[in-house]
């Protein structure tokens, strides 16, 4: 599957909740506690690849996913992403452990899902900031950022790794 997705940066966590239920999108999952773990091996092989290996946790559900490089993009992050829910996180961290694979990063943040269409909507507090995330087809992304009054300089492409590390977080 390949993700393509963009955030911004919100003030306000409950007026954009708020502004975002005003276009018609529905909830689709009320605010909820994410734990992320990146995996790499001693070399940063992933690293250097620019690809990812992470670990989420999201509320009581566990989720492996193996993000690919960026593809080349003025304005969106695009990869290729697969994913999949984990039944054992203390095996499964055993089997990565066993591939020579370390923790390299963490942070945590609280999530609020919503749905427009076929667009995902995700708001996100964070140890940086709050942040709207938005994924889909990039038509539909521009469209939703524009009504939420939102315009291209304003789109971030950077992900929640390069975003804390930028800010010099671990969170």
């Amino acid at each position: 599957m390949v993700e393509i997705e963009v955030k911004v940066r919100v003030k306000d966590a409950a007026a954009m909740r708020q502004a975002i239920l005003r276009t018609g999108a529905k909830l689709e999952k009320e605010r909820y506690p994410e734990e992320n773990t990146l995996f790499d091996l001693s070399s940063r092989v992933l690293t250097a690849k620019k690809c990812a290996l992470r670990l989420r946790r999201a509320g009581r559900k566990v989720f492996l996913t193996f993000k690919g490089a960026p593809q080349k993009s003025r304005r969106f992050k695009v990869r290729e992403e697969h994913e999949t829910e984990v039944r054992n996180e203390k095996a499964l961290r055993r089997i990565l452990r066993g591939l020579g694979f370390v923790a390299v990063f963490r942070y945590k943040k609280s999530r609020t899902t919503f749905r427009r269409g076929r667009l995902r909507i995700s708001l996100d507090e964070t140890a940086a900031g709050v942040f709207c995330e938005f994924e889909g087809e990039r038509s539909d992304i521009v469209r939703y950022a524009r009504i939420l009054g939102f315009s291209s300089p304003e789109l971030i492409k950077q992900d929640y790794v390069q975003i804390l590390q930028d800010r010099g977080k671990e969170g």
